[in-house]
């Protein structure tokens, strides 16, 4: 199977690009490092040539609402656009869990991202998961200075790689609209998490916990970021990745 992968240089791109190889398949890595611009739409035709499924793990590192939707609205019309054209028969979409009841900007935009596919003209299959165990060291990392604010945050976290492989797996088989998500095996606080990162790898800062207002902060608080129900869980717990980490 010839697997294209939208966004296959980033963090979890290069993982589904490393899950797909193992698993034998032909793989195409869609970035502009690549010579394919998504919001564009430049390359596009050319990556696809052939292609049966697109996987499409590409990213914005912007929490402005506006100016994520404008992105994954604008790339995910594109690639179907190009799907459409270059008879690609599934759309694989990677998303998050609780941005259905997380009124949170850049969650907001993945919403509309997820409405945008499965409205669109290409078979989709969207796969919601949670943080990864890696957000807690973007958090402790985000801001120099001595302190990390890290909203209250109830998190699952789940290994970007077992996230990866299930892409892989999801992308062999047929569409299937909205998938059962995946979250890890443990759910915990996210300032605790920032807490062992710290200690273990540094840097040293003074983690500072607080609330954030209004009915995001709430819905952190309360679970809104934790599956809903049963569904696929992984196996690598958060202190065995930090372990890994060194």
């Amino acid at each position: 199977m010839r697997i294209a992968v939208a966004g296959g240089t980033g963090w979890l791109g290069e993982r589904v690009v490393a899950a797909a190889s193992d698993a034998g398949h032909d793989v195409v890595v869609m970035s502009r490092a690549r010579g394919v611009d998504l919001v564009t739409g430049k390359g596009l035709d050319e990556a696809l040539r052939g292609a049966d499924v697109v996987v499409d793990v590409s990213n914005i590192g912007t929490l402005n609402a506006a100016k994520a939707t404008r992105f994954f609205g604008t790339v995910t019309r594109n690639l179907q656009a190009a799907e459409l054209r270059a008879g690609v028969k599934h759309h694989v979409l990677v998303s998050i869990v609780g941005i259905d009841r997380v009124p949170w900007g850049y969650y907001q935009a993945k919403l509309e991202q997820e409405r945008v596919a499965l409205d669109g003209p290409v078979p989709v299959t969207v796969l919601r998961a949670t943080q990864f165990h890696e957000f807690a060291l973007q958090m402790l990392t985000r801001f120099g200075g001595p302190v990390a604010a890290v909203p209250v945050m109830l998190s699952q976290p789940v290994a970007a790689r077992e996230v990866a492989v299930e892409l892989v797996r999801l992308a062999e088989g047929e569409p299937r609209g909205m998938a059962p998500e995946i979250a890890g095996p443990e759910a915990l606080q996210m300032a605790d998490l920032v807490r062992k990162v710290s200690r273990r790898r540094g840097p040293r800062k003074w983690v500072l916990s607080f609330p954030l207002p209004g009915a995001a902060g709430k819905a952190m608080r309360s679970g809104g970021a934790l599956p809903e129900g049963p569904g696929l869980r992984g196996t690598q717990t958060f202190d065995q990745w930090l372990a890994e980490l060194g």
